[in-house]
């Protein structure tokens, strides 16, 4: 196998593996699709090693004349995108089992790479949503959930607006719950039926790290220790940020003589 056919196929695998990563895949899922492309390619020897932060694949075809090929990839962000996790193991299936070359496979990723999410407009919907939905299931009432519907879409669009200006996930788990914890008071001082603990549940919900933590166990099982402490670590302190988000507010609405808590 020639040079350039080899790293031409560790550049699609290592691709695939990049776009699974950060759509926040699972990293036996990510090493099992790299080592799959590159054995449907005739590739002997693949070693994998994948973490949230980089992915590190070594081929070696096992002929004297050929030479062992390296890349390593940087993953500087990552995000949940289920939609893409299901998009790569389809085409991982397809190009495992027919005759798709490396060059169609590439314009196959690139394609959902660059394959535009759901409108703005909708995500803020559908977090909306979920705020009143969930301030409901914690006890809320209608009220509750109409406050936390709005709410809810503020905060949501806060977080997108500081992603977009690189705001690292700490400080916009903080600023985002703080400004939660902020309406839903100012909306429970104004409206006697309102309850800000509901209104604040609801929102804060929308930003809870259960993906992280979900594969951050799913990867101690499969013994990937340091990604699962990784992951559980970045759960941890997106946890925190919430906390003492909403409680700053809290406790300086207490202390500046507002609702009694």
């Amino acid at each position: 196998m020639g040079k350039k056919r080899q790293k031409l196929i560790l550049l699609l695998a290592v691709k695939a593996g990049e776009i699974m990563m950060k759509a926040g895949a699972e990293i036996y899922r990510v090493e099992d699709t790299i080592t799959r492309i590159c054995k449907a390619c005739g590739i002997e020897s693949v070693d994998v090693f994948a973490m949230p932060t980089g992915i590190f694949v070594t081929l070696d075809n096992g002929d004297e004349e050929d030479s062992t090929h390296t890349y390593v990839r940087r993953i500087n962000s990552s995000e949940t995108d289920l939609n893409k996790i299901s998009r790569v193991n389809d085409f991982s299936r397809t190009f495992t089992t027919t005759d798709m070359t490396v060059e169609e496979g590439m314009e196959v990723l690139d394609e959902i790479e660059k394959e535009r999410k759901y409108p703005v407009g909708v995500r803020v919907a559908c977090a909306s949503l979920a705020a009143g939905s969930f301030s409901v299931l914690f006890g809320g009432n209608a009220i509750d959930f109409c406050l936390a519907f709005i709410i809810g879409a503020f905060c949501y669009a806060m977080s997108r607006a500081l992603s977009h200006l690189d705001i690292n996930f700490f400080i916009r788990g903080l600023c985002c719950c703080a400004a939660a914890a902020f309406f839903a008071l100012i909306a429970a001082a104004s409206i006697g039926s309102a309850d800000y603990d509901m209104i604040i549940a609801g929102c804060i919900m929308l930003f809870v790290p259960g993906v992280a933590i979900t594969n951050s166990i799913r990867d101690f099982l499969s013994g990937d220790m340091v990604s699962g402490l990784g992951r559980m670590a970045e759960a941890f302190l997106t946890a925190v940020s919430l906390a003492v988000g909403a409680g700053i507010v809290l406790k300086f609405w207490d202390v500046f003589g507002g609702i009694v808590l």
